[in-house]
């Protein structure tokens, strides 16, 4: 680690590796991180946002950003100080390919979503009424979600079939969450499965 870069007296490479704060910095330099970084994403978005950038505007060494957030994606997340990681959860129904996708989606967003159904309401709400393009909530499903699916989505049309799944997801959870439209407000997880989780696996499959 650069020890200009990131302004603390050396220690003894025993003791930490490259890119390792001291103890009793940890906080301060990762708060001057998700500082910067906020700034950042608000300025120029998530695709136009480099690590570079970050650890420059918070004067750390880049290779702190590694250490603390993994990665750019999960940089993000951290700033949006959200009660679950969408990445993880995004990665984890993933990985069992497209096979029962759609079910797998939504049991595990509609876990995540009802018990902590106020931050993601108000999450969606200011997404919205913002209308920002560089919005964290729209950084997430650009960078990661479309992506993600892309990736394991078979056959031509991939893109199209991609979006029109997260336009299905994220119009369910905002008539269920923000609007709180009867009776899928209050249906339980299993009946929104039932119903829901066809349409979404149709998408899976090119025609």
């Amino acid at each position: 680690m650069s020890q200009a870069a990131d302004h603390e007296p050396a220690e003894p490479s025993r003791s930490r590796g490259r890119g390792r704060p001291r103890s009793g910095t940890a906080t301060d330099t990762r708060e001057r991180i998700l500082a910067a970084a906020r700034q950042q994403f608000a300025d120029t978005g998530f695709d136009g946002t480099s690590l570079r950038a970050i650890s420059t505007a918070a004067g750390v060494d880049a290779s702190l950003i590694s250490h603390y957030f993994g990665d750019k994606s999960g940089l993000l997340i951290a700033t949006m100080q959200l009660p679950v990681n969408p990445i993880e959860l995004i990665q984890g129904v993933l990985a069992d390919g497209p096979e029962g996708l759609g079910e797998r989606v939504l049991a595990t967003f509609l876990t995540a979503w009802d018990a902590h159904r106020e931050v993601f309401s108000g999450l969606v709400r200011t997404t919205i009424a913002s209308a920002d393009r560089s919005a964290p909530m729209l950084s997430v499903l650009r960078g990661v979600l479309l992506p993600s699916l892309v990736a394991v989505m078979p056959g031509g049309d991939r893109e199209l079939r991609a979006a029109m799944f997260a336009s299905q997801l994220i119009g369910m959870a905002t008539l269920r969450y923000v609007l709180q439209v009867e009776p899928l407000a209050g249906a339980a997880p299993s009946e929104v499965i039932r119903w829901y989780a066809p349409g979404l696996q149709s998408l899976m499959t090119p025609r």
